[in-house]
């Protein structure tokens, strides 16, 4: 089940929050209740994803992106991740969760997240994700331009370029190959 009352609280956190540019970070806490778990009494790597969307939602209000979607009809889209778990997060345990806009194309946003448990790094991800209309995607400086913003300096970092370039050489549709 989607974490709305956890989603309702970050909306209302962030609107009592001073707003901020696009590229500056955001950072939430809150807890691992029960209902995050796998059958290893760890957070499930599925709520896990879920989670970093409070994340990009507090950014988004925030710096103003929500409102522009909400005036346009325009929605969020995800189109790929990448994501590094390196320590298990267990029941109660409180998090910092860490987003930032580390990077802007002529398509896509490129967010940079991160859930720390005292002050140690859990997980970390690199969303690519992007503003749709009924008529595709729109240009992220057009989206910027309305937020009342500049797409500024936003050279993507080398680690995120290389996974960019990667993800070209990725094939889509996906092949099935015999086993």
């Amino acid at each position: 089940m989607y974490p709305i009352i956890r989603l309702i609280n970050v909306m209302i956190q962030a609107r009592k929050a001073p707003k901020i540019a696009y590229t500056s970070p955001s950072t939430i806490q809150f807890r691992c209740h029960p209902w995050d778990l796998d059958m290893f009494n760890e957070m499930n790597n599925g709520r896990v994803l879920t989670l970093y969307d409070l994340g990009r939602f507090n950014l988004g209000v925030r710096c103003n992106l929500l409102k522009v979607l909400g005036e346009n009809k325009w929605a969020l889209v995800v189109a790929g991740s990448s994501v590094r778990y390196r320590k298990r997060i267990k029941m109660f345990d409180k998090i910092t969760m860490h987003t930032q806009c580390v990077g802007i194309d002529e398509k896509w946003f490129y967010i940079e997240q991160s859930m720390w448990v005292k002050d140690k790094p859990c997980s970390s991800v690199l969303i690519r994700g992007g503003i749709s209309s009924k008529n595709g995607l729109i240009n992220p400086a057009e989206v910027l331009k309305l937020m009342g913003d500049e797409p500024g300096n936003c050279e993507l970092s080398e680690w995120v370029q290389e996974w960019i370039e990667s993800e070209q050489h990725r094939p889509w549709p996906p092949t099935l190959e015999a086993s």
